[in-house]
């Protein structure tokens, strides 16, 4: 694998600015790319997206990016999945019915439930921390991170849940399995706080220290 590189996928959809960005801030810009080449020769992916589901897994389809990224989670290598990059690594969501999702972690998607509400779930909420975990270092407990939804997340593996968020129902903010870590909540949108939690992500896949804008110490090559 060589250097400890890390890219964002690039499928077309999704604030890829705003997450390369913010990984300048902590220290370390990715390479953003949709070559499939790229993505199977990436130590760590960020896989980040807003909108639909069905678009999602069809342009990643058509860019030729569904094999390697298997072949990347399969592998067990960093993956650092935001929003539509938390999703699509289930089996199906009712947002495209008939679309498969990566089917990686068993569950599906749902839509709100309809509780009076405004849907979609968008702005600040509260994320608990169900246990410690090595992304949440240095965040304190009950912290607000942004959001903007209209679709939950329902593991199978309540083990495998690593916050929670109130809107309505109890729904799961973010999971993680082995070197996968996946959130509802966009840490690029979450100021210091989002920047904490990406640079824990760096650390967290290995990846070697610099000091990025932020004067977060996180990892970088």
């Amino acid at each position: 694998m060589g250097q400890r590189n890390l890219v964002i996928i690039d499928y077309g959809m999704g604030n890829l600015h705003s997450v390369n960005q913010a990984l300048i801030k902590v220290g370390c810009p990715a390479r953003v790319s949709s070559s499939a080449e790229d993505v199977a020769q990436a130590y760590a992916v960020v896989l980040p997206g807003v909108g639909s589901f069905g678009q999602c897994m069809k342009n990643l389809s058509q860019l030729g990016l569904i094999a390697p990224l298997t072949s990347h989670l399969e592998a067990g290598r960093p993956y650092l999945g935001i929003c539509l990059g938390y999703q699509i690594l289930f089996e199906s969501s009712q947002e495209s019915s008939g679309t498969p999702g990566l089917g990686f972690l068993s569950g599906q998607v749902v839509k709100f439930p309809s509780m009076g509400l405004k849907i979609p779930h968008m702005g600040w909420n509260v994320v608990n921390l169900k246990r410690p975990n090595p992304l949440f270092t240095g965040i304190a407990p009950k912290s607000y991170f942004y959001f903007v939804h209209s679709y939950l997340v329902e593991p199978k593996d309540e083990e495998m849940v690593v916050t929670t968020t109130e809107y309505g129902v109890n729904f799961a903010s973010s999971v993680q399995s082995g070197n996968l870590f996946a959130c509802q909540f966009h840490p690029e949108k979450s100021q210091r706080l989002g920047l904490k939690f990406l640079a824990n992500f760096l650390e967290f896949a290995g990846i070697e220290k610099r000091t990025g804008r932020s004067g977060l110490e996180v990892e970088c090559k």
